[in-house]
C-alpha cells in the first residue's frame, strides 16, 4: 500500500494524522524537558493523568452515556486537570516539605496511578463498555481515532507551537541560563509555569495514541535523537519535530503493513509501534550521528591515535638528526606506519629511514607546539618537572588559532622551561 494512501484513506487518515500531531507535540516539549534534566517528570505526569481519564469516563457513563463525541473532550479535560494536580503535588513536596525530586516523582506517580486503577476497577463491573475506553488511554489505541480526535489534537498542537514560537527567546534563556534571564527581566516563574503547562498539554495530546504507560518514551526518544545532530536549541527543536512526526507516520505504517508482509495472523498495536520506531531512530542516532554518534567517536579516536603515532615517530626522527639508525628501527614493529608516512611524503626508507624536507618541517612544528605548551604551563604556575606529560598530549591537538594565542600571551618565547630552543615558526610546516 502506498504511503500516501495513509493520508487519503477514510479509515487510516485520522490515526495517521492524529499520531503525527501527537508525536510532533510531545517531541518539542520533550526537548525542553530533556535539556532541563527533568525527563522523569513526564513519566510522573502521564501516570497522574490516568485518574482524570477514569473519573471523566465514569462521569460520562453516569450522566451522558450517549455522548461519544463529548466524551473525547471530557476525558482530555480530566486528564489535564489531574496532571496539573500531580504537578502541583510534586512542587509542594519539593519546596514546602523538602522532599527530594526523585522521591516526590515516585510518590506522585504511584499514588495517582493507584487511584486511577482503583477507580477503573469500579467501572469494570458497573460500566463494562466504558471500561474499554479506560483501557484505550492506559495502553493507547491510535488505530481507533476519528476526525474529532484529529481536530482536538490539531488545536492543542497549534497552541503549543504558537507558545514556543512567540516565547522562543525567553524559553531558551530560561532553559540554559536562568541567572542571566533574571538579570535581564525575564519572568522565570511565569516561563516555568508555561513550560509545565506545555508538558501537561503534550501528555494530554499523546496518551490517546501511545497510552499512559508509554507516553514518557515519546517525550524523550525524539529529543535524545535530535540532540545528537546539533548543539543549537532551535535546530534541535526542528530535528525533534521531524523525528517525532516521522515516527508517528512510520509507526502507523508498520503496524498495518508488517503483518501483511509476513502473512501473520495477528496485528501489531499502533501505539507501541510508534514508540519502537522512535526508539529505533534514537538508537540509530546514538550510534551513527555524524558528530556525536558512538561510531563517529570511535572513528575520531582511531584517527587521532594513528595521527599521534605518526607525529611521535616524526618527532623521534627529528631528535635523531633526521634519520634513524638500523638499531633504533629494529624496535619499530609497525611497517604500516612507515608506509603511511612515506605516502604523505614525510620520510624515505631507502637506504635508511630519514625525514624529507617536508617531514623535517612537520616534525619541527610538533616540537614547537610541545615546547610552547610547556612554557604556558610554567607561565600559569605549573612546576617544570610536571609539564612534559601534558605537552606530550597537547602537541597533537593545538590548533593554529591556539598556537597564535599562546605566542602572543607568552611574548614569542625562544626557549622552553628546559632551556631547549623552540623551533621558529617560519622553519616549521
Amino acid at each position: 500500500m502506498s504511503p500516501l494512501h495513509y493520508f487519503t484513506d477514510p479509515v487510516l487518515q485520522a490515526p495517521t494524522i492524529g499520531s503525527m500531531l501527537m508525536c510532533l507535540s510531545s517531541a518539542l516539549v520533550g526537548v525542553i524537558v530533556f535539556l532541563r534534566k527533568r525527563s522523569l517528570l513526564g513519566e510522573a505526569l502521564s501516570h497522574a493523568a490516568y485518574p482524570g481519564v477514569v473519573l471523566s469516563v465514569f462521569f460520562m457513563a453516569v450522566f451522558f452515556p450517549e455522548s461519544s463525541d463529548g466524551a473525547a473532550i471530557a476525558i482530555l479535560a480530566g486528564a489535564f486537570i489531574t496532571s496539573l494536580l500531580g504537578l502541583w503535588a510534586i512542587e509542594k513536596m519539593e519546596r514546602k516539605f523538602k522532599v527530594k525530586n526523585d522521591a516526590a516523582l515516585c510518590f506522585v506517580l504511584s499514588v495517582f496511578f493507584g487511584i486511577g486503577v482503583l477507580a477503573a476497577s469500579r467501572i469494570q463491573f458497573s460500566y463494562a463498555l466504558w471500561y474499554k475506553t479506560v483501557q484505550i488511554f492506559l495502553y493507547g489505541q491510535a488505530a481507533t481515532m476519528i476526525n474529532i480526535h484529529v481536530a482536538i489534537y490539531a488545536v492543542l498542537s497549534l497552541m503549543l507551537l504558537l507558545s514556543l514560537f512567540l516565547l522562543y527567546r525567553q524559553i531558551q534563556m530560561a532553559v540554559f541560563d536562568r541567572d542571566f534571564s533574571k538579570t535581564v527581566g525575564v519572568p522565570i516563574p511565569w516561563i516555568d509555569t508555561l513550560l509545565f503547562l506545555l508538558l501537561v498539554l503534550a501528555i494530554v495530546i499523546g496518551i490517546r495514541s501511545v497510552g499512559v504507560v508509554l507516553m514518557a518514551g515519546m517525550l524523550i526518544a525524539p529529543a535524545v535523537a535530535a540532540r545528537q545532530f546539533s548543539n543549537r536549541f532551535g535546530i534541535v527543536l526542528v530535528w525533534a519535530a521531524c523525528i517525532g512526526a516521522f515516527s508517528g507516520f512510520l509507526g502507523n505504517y508498520l503496524s498495518v503493513e508488517m503483518p501483511a508482509w509476513g502473512n501473520w495472523k495477528f496485528s501489531l498495536p499502533t501505539g507501541p509501534m510508534i514508540l519502537l520506531t522512535a526508539a529505533a531512530i534514537c538508537i540509530s542516532a546514538l550510534l551513527f550521528a555524524p558528530q556525536n554518534g558512538l561510531l563517529s567517536r570511535w572513528v575520531r579516536i582511531f584517527r587521532f591515535r594513528k595521527q599521534r603515532l605518526e607525529e611521535n615517530l616524526l618527532k623521534f626522527l627529528w631528535r635523531q638528526g633526521g634519520e634513524a639508525s638500523a638499531e633504533a628501527m629494529k624496535h619499530l614493529k609497525s611497517r604500516a606506519l612507515l608506509r603511511r608516512l612515506k605516502r604523505q611524503g614525510w620520510i624515505v626508507t631507502h637506504p635508511k629511514v630519514r625525514l624529507t624536507q617536508d617531514g623535517r618541517l612537520k616534525a619541527a612544528h610538533i616540537v614547537r607546539l610541545h615546547r610552547l605548551w610547556e612554557v604556558y604551563l610554567v607561565h600559569i604556575g605549573q612546576g617544570v618537572e610536571k609539564v612534559h606529560r601534558s605537552a606530550e598530549e597537547m602537541e597533537h591537538i593545538i590548533t593554529p588559532e591556539l598556537e597564535k594565542e599562546l605566542e602572543e600571551l607568552l611574548g614569542h618565547p625562544k626557549h622552553d622551561p628546559h632551556a631547549q630552543p623552540i623551533p621558529p615558526k617560519e622553519k616549521t610546516l
